[in-house]
C-alpha cells in the first residue's frame, strides 16, 4: 500500500539555510567578520551581495509601528518587528548572488574558518557547524590550527589558506564560489498560444520549409541549449521534451512560470514562435551579454521603448518576482521586466518583428524567400 502524500511534491529551489548561495564566517570577533565582508564586497562590485548578522544593540527600541525610510540615493532604512525564519529569509534573500553570514550567530551551508588564537573556545563550541569549510584564513602570522580541528578534520590543512590581508586572493576565491552557482540555461519555445488573430497555430507556420516551432527549437539547440516546447494540455503535440502549462489561462506568463515550476534551478531562454527573423546572431548576442546577477537579460529593439519578454533569459531569481506580480493580479511578463533590475541587449527592430496576422505572414514569408 502506497504511503499517503498530503502535499503535492514540487521541484525545490536549491537553497542553503537562508539563501541560494551563502557562506558563514566563523572563528573570530564580529567586528573582524564585518570588516572582511566589507573589504571583499568592495572587490566584487558586479555582484549583488548581502550580509546576515545579529544586532549588537541591547537598547534597541521596540516601536509600535514598522518604518520604511527611502532615500533619494537608492538606499532604505527598514525597522520591522520580525523574527528570523529560514523560509521568509529565503524569499527575502533570493535576489542575492551571494550571502555572507556572521557565523557567531547563524549557521551557513558553507563556511570560512578564520584562525584566531583568542577564539579557540568559540571555534570548539561551533565545531559541529564546520560541515563544509571552503577555505581557511589566518588572522595573523601566529595563528595556529587547533588540535581539535585536526582531530575532527584530518585534511583541514589541505584546504586553501590565506592571510587576512590577502583580500584580493580571498575575493577571487569568493568569486569562484559565486560563479560555481550560476544556473545553466535551458531553452523554452512558446507554442501554447491560441493564435486568434492568425486563425491558426503560429507554431505551425512555414517560413523556412518546416514548422516554425521546429525552426525555433533547432535555433536554440544549435547553441547547445537543451530545449523544451511549451504547450497547453489540450494540444496534441508528440514531442519528448515538452512542458505542459500548469498555470492555466495566463498565456506566456503562465508558460514561463510553468517552466520554473518544472525546474526552478535553471535559467530559461524563452523564445516565441512568431518572431521568424530572430536568427543565430541574435541568440548568440543574448547569450554573450547574459548577466546572471540581474533578474533577466532581455532583447530590446533599438527603436522600441520596452524589452521583449519572449526573447529573454529569465534567471531563477525571477521566478519569485513573477509569482509576486501574479499575486497582485498582473500576468504581463513585460511589466515584470520593466519594473525589475534587468540587463538590456539592443538589436535592430527588424530582427524581432512579431507576425500576428495572415497578411503579415504572407509579407514575411515573401521577404524571407527573397
Amino acid at each position: 500500500m502506497s504511503k499517503h502524500q498530503k502535499h503535492i511534491k514540487l521541484e525545490m529551489r536549491e537553497n542553503g539555510n537562508f539563501a541560494p548561495n551563502e557562506i558563514a564566517i566563523i572563528g573570530t570577533k564580529c567586528a573582524i567578520v564585518s570588516k572582511l565582508v566589507s573589504q571583499v564586497s568592495e572587490k566584487l562590485p558586479n555582484y549583488k551581495l548581502g550580509y546576515l548578522d545579529a544586532s549588537h544593540n541591547k537598547d534597541n527600541e521596540l516601536k509600535s509601528f514598522e518604518s520604511f525610510i527611502f532615500n533619494h540615493n537608492g538606499t532604505v532604512d527598514i525597522n520591522v518587528k520580525t523574527e528570523i525564519n529560514k523560509f521568509n529569509q529565503r524569499i527575502q534573500f533570493s535576489q542575492f548572488d551571494f550571502m555572507f553570514i556572521n557565523g557567531n550567530h547563524f549557521k551557513g551551508a558553507q563556511q570560512i574558518l578564520i584562525l584566531d588564537n583568542e577564539k579557540e573556545a568559540s571555534v570548539l563550541k561551533r565545531l559541529e557547524q564546520l560541515e563544509n569549510i571552503q577555505f581557511v584564513i589566518k588572522l595573523n602570522n601566529n595563528s595556529k590550527y587547533f588540535d581539535f580541528l585536526e582531530q575532527k578534520y584530518p585534511l583541514i590543512k589541505n584546504l586553501h589558506c590565506y592571510n587576512f590581508n590577502e583580500i584580493n586572493k580571498i575575493s577571487e576565491h569568493i568569486e569562484s564560489l559565486i560563479k560555481e552557482k550560476i544556473a545553466p540555461i535551458q531553452g523554452l519555445v512558446l507554442a501554447g498560444g491560441k493564435s486568434t488573430r492568425m486563425g491558426k497555430d503560429k507554431g505551425t507556420l512555414n517560413f523556412y520549409g518546416k514548422n516554425q516551432r521546429d525552426v525555433a527549437i533547432e535555433l536554440l539547440e544549435k547553441n547547445n541549449l537543451k530545449t523544451y516546447l511549451s504547450v497547453r494540455s489540450v494540444q496534441e503535440i508528440t514531442i519528448d521534451n515538452k512542458i505542459v502549462d500548469t498555470f492555466n489561462g495566463l498565456g506566456p506568463f503562465g508558460a514561463i512560470c510553468s517552466a520554473f515550476q518544472s525546474n526552478p534551478n535553471v535559467a530559461w531562454l524563452v523564445l516565441a514562435t512568431d518572431v521568424p527573423f530572430v536568427n543565430d546572431a541574435v541568440i548568440q548576442k543574448l547569450l554573450k551579454y547574459r548577466n546572471p546577477s540581474k533578474a533577466a537579460t532581455s532583447i530590446k529593439g533599438r527603436g522600441k521603448q520596452f524589452p521583449e519578454p519572449l526573447i529573454t533569459i529569465w534567471e531563477p531569481k525571477s521566478y519569485l518576482l513573477l509569482l509576486n506580480y501574479l499575486s497582485q493580479g498582473f500576468s504581463c511578463p513585460r511589466k515584470v521586466l520593466v519594473n525589475s533590475d534587468v540587463e538590456i541587449v539592443e538589436v535592430d527592430d527588424d530582427l524581432i518583428r512579431n507576425i500576428n496576422t495572415p497578411e503579415e505572414f504572407k509579407a514575411a514569408r515573401k521577404e524571407i524567400n527573397e
